[in-house]
C-alpha cells in the first residue's frame, strides 16, 4: 500500500482566510457596546491588548507548525511536550472553550434575528419563559448541529465568501465613522482596571488563528506562508477591530452607546445613525452570517479537538465513531452540540463569551510553555522553519500575559474555570493515564536524565507519567550482591512485555530523624544508594530496555517496597527474597498488607543463589499464579532460550499427562518437557529440581489461617532445593474470607 499524502493546494491567501475568518465573527458584531459601556475609549486598548496577547502565541504557534504540522492545533502541541497530564488540561480547555464560543455566538445570533424580524420579548416552552433571544438561539444551535452531524460539503469556499463580505462591511462601515469622527465625542476612559476586565471578555474575538496550524500540511511552502498566516491574520483582525471601535466611539454624540438597551445591537444602530436604514441593514446582514459562520466554524472545530483527545485516549475513542452514512464523528458532535445548548440555556452573553476567553487563554499560556520545553529539550526532528524572535522572551511574555489576564475576570467566572481545570486534572488521573500510552518531551527530558535532574522534578514526572500502554517492573534494590540477578530477571519480564525497568532503592531512616534530614545526608546514611543504582541502570541498559532510577526515604523498608511499586505503576515488582522478604507464609506480602487490600500488580520474589535461567522447573496443578509462573518461564526462554520442564504430580500419570498437554498449549510452552509424577508434592518438587538451575513456583491459594499453623509449601521447598528459587504472585482481587480461609 502506498503512502498517502495530502495535496499542498494552499496558498498563503487562503491561509490567511483560515485565520480571518476564524476571528471575524460574533466578536466584533456584539461586544462593543458591552466594551465601550465597561471600559469607555479604553475599549479600543482592549482590543489592541487582546490582540497584542494573541499575536506573542501566534508566534509561538508559528513556529511549532512549521516543526509540527500536525492536526489538532494547539492541543497536539501542550500534550506532545507537556505530556498527557497537561493535554488533558489543553484538550478539555479547547474542546469546552469551543463549546461555549459557539454558545456565545449563537446568543448573538439570536440577538440579530430578533432585530431582524422583531420578535417578542420571550416565549413559554414547555411550561417555562424563555426569552426570544435564547429560543433562536436553541433552535439555531440545533440547526447548525444537525447540519455538522450529516456533514454538509462545500462549506470551505462558502467561507471565504463570508469573509470576503464581512471585511468590506465593517470596511465601509470604518470609512463612514472616520469621516464623522471628532475626537470630543470619545468616551471618558473608565481606568486600566475596568479595561483589563473587558479584554478577558472580548478576548473570544481572538480565537481560532491557531486553527491555521491544523491544516499545516495542506500550505504551499509552510516555513514561509504559515508564519505569515498565523502572525498576518492576527495583526490584520486587530487593526480592523481597533477602527471599528474608534469609529464607533468618535462619531457619535458622547453617552450615545451608553445609552442603548441590551437588546439594541451597537454596530447596527452607530450604521443607521451614520449611513440610513441602508448602513443598519448591512450591518444586520454582516452580524447575521458572522454570528452564523462563527458557529458553525466552532462546532467544527470542536469535533476536531474531540477525534485528537480520542486518538490519545485522553477521551474514548468510541466518541469518534464514524456514522455509516454521513461519515461524520456523529457521537462526538452530538456530545458537543448537547453541551453547546445547555451552555446557551444556562449563560449571559457576558458569561458565555468570558468562559470561552478564560479556557482559551489557559491554553495559549501552556502552547507558550510547550515551545520553551521543546527548545530546551531540542528533541529529535523537532526542527522548525520558523523561529520565534527574542527566545525566551517571547514566549515567557506570551505565557505570563495569558495567564496573567485571567486574573482581571470576574471571580465567578474564574472559579468555574479552574474547577473545570480541576476537572480535567482528575479525569486525567481517573481515566486518562490507565489508558493514554504518550509521554511527553517534557517527561522523557527530565526521566532520561534523573541522576542530574532535582529529586522533586523526578518524582512528579514519574507521578504523572502515562502507564496505558507501558509496562513497567519495579525493583527494590538493596543488597550489591543480588542487584544484577534482580536486574536479570526483570529486564527478561520489561523486555517481552515492551515495558521498562524502575529501579528502586528505599533508604531506611531512624524514626529518630526527619526525611527532611535525611534527604539532606542521604550519603552518611546510606553511602551505597548512588552506586547502586548507577550500577543497575548499567546493567538493565545492556538488556535493551529503557530504565529509571529512584532513591527513596522512608522509615520503613519492607512496607515501603510495595508502597513504591503502587506509587510508580508497576505492572510486575521483583524483588529479592530477604531474610523477612518472604511476607505471609506462601506470599509475597507481610500477613497485615494481605488482609487489607488487594495485590495490584503481579509480584516475582526471588531467593537468589545464582542467576542460572539455563534449565527452569515450574511445578503445576493450574490456577493464575503458575500462570504467572508460565509467563516468567517463556520470559527466560525467549532471553536466555532457556529449557524449561514443567512439572504435575497427581494420581494417575495418564491423567496428569493430558492436563499437562493442554496446560502447556494454553500457556504457550508447546515444547517445554513434561514430567508427572505421583506421591509427595514436595518430594517431587524437591527431585525435579535437583538437575534444575532455577525454580518458579506459584503462590499458595491456601488461606493466611491454614498456613499459619501448618507452614507453607513454598517455604519449606526453598529451603530444600539448591537452585534460586522465583515464587510468582498474580495480581488478585479477593474478599476477606477467600484471605482467610483460602
Amino acid at each position: 500500500m502506498s503512502d498517502e499524502e495530502l495535496a499542498k493546494d494552499l496558498g498563503p491567501l487562503a491561509a490567511l482566510t483560515i485565520g480571518v475568518g476564524t476571528m471575524i465573527g460574533a466578536g466584533i458584531f456584539v461586544l462593543p457596546r458591552q466594551a465601550i459601556t465597561d471600559a469607555g475609549s479604553f475599549a479600543i486598548l482592549s482590543f489592541l491588548l487582546g490582540g497584542g496577547i494573541a499575536l506573542l502565541t501566534a508566534l509561538s504557534a508559528s513556529e511549532l507548525g512549521t516543526a509540527m504540522p500536525k492536526s489538532g492545533g494547539a492541543y497536539y502541541y501542550v500534550n506532545h511536550a507537556l505530556g498527557p497530564l497537561f493535554g488533558s488540561i489543553a484538550g478539555w480547555s479547547n474542546w469546552l472553550g469551543l463549546a461555549f464560543a459557539s454558545a456565545f455566538y449563537m446568543v448573538g445570533f439570536g440577538k440579530y434575528i430578533q432585530n431582524i424580524v422583531g420578535l417578542p420579548d420571550a416565549y413559554v416552552v414547555a411550561g417555562v419563559t424563555l426569552p426570544s433571544v435564547k429560543v433562536v438561539a436553541l433552535l439555531g444551535a440545533a440547526l447548525f448541529i444537525a447540519v455538522n452531524y450529516v456533514g454538509a460539503k462545500e462549506t470551505g469556499r462558502l467561507q471565504n465568501v463570508i469573509v470576503v463580505v464581512l471585511v468590506a462591511i465593517l470596511a465601509v462601515f470604518t470609512a463612514f465613522g472616520a469621516m464623522n469622527a471628532e475626537t470630543a465625542n470619545l468616551p471618558d476612559s473608565k481606568g486600566f482596571g475596568p479595561m483589563l476586565t473587558t479584554t478577558g471578555i472580548i478576548f473570544v474575538s481572538y480565537l481560532g488563528f491557531v486553527q491555521i496550524t491544523s491544516v499545516a500540511e495542506e500550505i504551499k511552502n509552510p516555513g514561509r506562508n504559515l508564519p505569515r498566516a498565523v502572525i498576518g491574520s492576527v495583526l490584520l483582525v486587530t487593526v480592523i477591530y481597533a477602527l471599528v471601535l474608534v469609529a464607533m466611539s468618535a462619531a457619535v454624540e458622547p453617552g450615545f452607546i451608553g445609552g442603548l438597551t441590551t437588546d439594541q445591537i451597537a454596530v447596527v444602530e452607530v450604521a443607521k445613525l451614520l449611513i440610513g436604514p441602508i448602513g443598519g441593514a448591512a450591518l444586520l446582514f454582516g452580524g447575521l452570517l458572522a454570528t452564523a459562520s462563527s458557529a458553525n466554524a466552532s462546532i467544527l472545530a470542536s469535533s476536531r479537538i474531540n477525534f485528537a483527545m480520542g486518538r490519545d485516549n485522553i477521551v474514548t475513542p468510541d466518541l469518534n465513531e464514524i456514522h455509516p452514512r454521513f461519515s461524520t464523528p456523529y457521537r462526538s458532535i452530538a456530545v458537543t452540540g448537547a453541551l453547546i445548548l445547555a451552555f446557551i440555556a444556562a449563560g449571559t452573553v457576558e458569561a458565555l463569551a468570558t468562559m470561552g476567553s478564560v479556557l482559551h487563554l489557559v491554553i495559549y499560556g501552556l502552547l507558550n510553555v510547550a515551545l520553551v520545553v521543546m527548545r530546551e529539550a531540542d528533541p529529535a526532528g523537532y526542527d522548525p522553519d520558523y523561529e520565534v524572535p527574542f527566545y525566551p522572551v517571547t514566549p515567557i511574555l506570551g505565557m505570563l500575559t495569558s495567564f496573567a489576564l485571567i486574573a482581571f475576570i470576574d471571580g465567578v467566572i474564574i472559579a468555574l474555570s479552574f474547577a473545570l481545570v480541576v476537572g480535567a486534572i482528575l479525569w486525567y488521573f481517573v481515566y486518562a493515564r490507565e489508558r493514554t500510552t504518550k509521554q511527553g518531551i517534557l517527561g522523557e527530558y527530565v526521566l532520561s536524565r534523573s541522576e542530574e535532574m532535582p529529586d522533586a522534578a523526578v518524582s512528579a514526572a514519574s507521578g504523572v507519567q502515562p502507564d496505558g500502554g507501558e509496562y513497567r517492573v519495579v525493583v527494590p534494590l538493596a543488597n550489591p550482591e543480588t542487584e544484577k540477578d534482580l536486574i536479570s530477571l526483570a529486564a527478561a519480564a520489561a523486555k517481552a512485555n515492551d515495558g521498562r525497568v524502575v529501579a528502586v532503592h528505599v533508604v531506611q531512616v531512624p524514626d529518630q530523624t526527619s526525611l527532611e534530614y535525611g534527604a539532606e545526608h542521604v550519603d552518611e546514611i546510606d553511602a551505597e544508594s548512588e552506586g547502586l543504582l548507577a550500577r543497575a541502570k548499567a546493567d538493565a541498559e545492556d538488556f535493551g530496555v529503557p530504565v529509571e532510577t529512584h532513591t527513596i526515604l522512608s522509615h520503613r523498608s519492607f512496607e515501603e517496597v510495595f508502597d513504591a511499586a503502587e506509587s510508580h505503576d508497576a505492572d510486575m515488582l521483583v524483588m529479592g527474597w530477604g531474610e523477612d522478604a518472604h511476607g505471609s507464609p506462601g506470599r509475597a506480602e507481610s500477613a497485615i498488607e494481605e488482609l487489607s487490600g488487594d495485590l495490584p500488580y503481579d509480584v516475582l520474589v526471588m531467593k537468589d543463589r545464582g542467576f542460572d535461567p539455563s534449565h527452569v522447573v515450574l511445578p503445576t496443578a493450574g490456577g493464575p499464579d503458575t500462570e504467572l509462573g508460565a509467563a516468567v518461564a517463556r520470559y527466560l526462554r525467549d532471553q536466555y532460550d532457556s529449557e524449561v520442564t514443567l512439572l504435575h504430580v497427581a494420581d494417575d500419570v495418564e491423567e496428569g499427562e493430558a492436563f499437562l498437554d493442554e496446560w502447556a498449549s494454553a500457556q504457550g510452552l508447546p515444547d517445554a518437557e513434561r514430567r508427572v509424577e505421583t506421591g509427595d508434592v514436595e518430594a517431587a518438587i524437591e527431585a525435579a529440581a535437583a538437575d534444575a538451575s532455577m525454580l518458579v513456583v506459584g503462590a499458595t491459594e491456601r488461606g493466611l489461617l491454614g498456613r499459619l499453623v501448618t507452614g507453607s509449601l513454598v517455604l519449606d521447598v526453598v529451603d530444600d532445593v539448591d537452585c534460586s528459587v522465583v515464587l510468582a504472585e498474580k495480581q488478585r482481587s479477593k474478599s476477606l474470607r477467600e484471605r482467610l480461609f483460602g
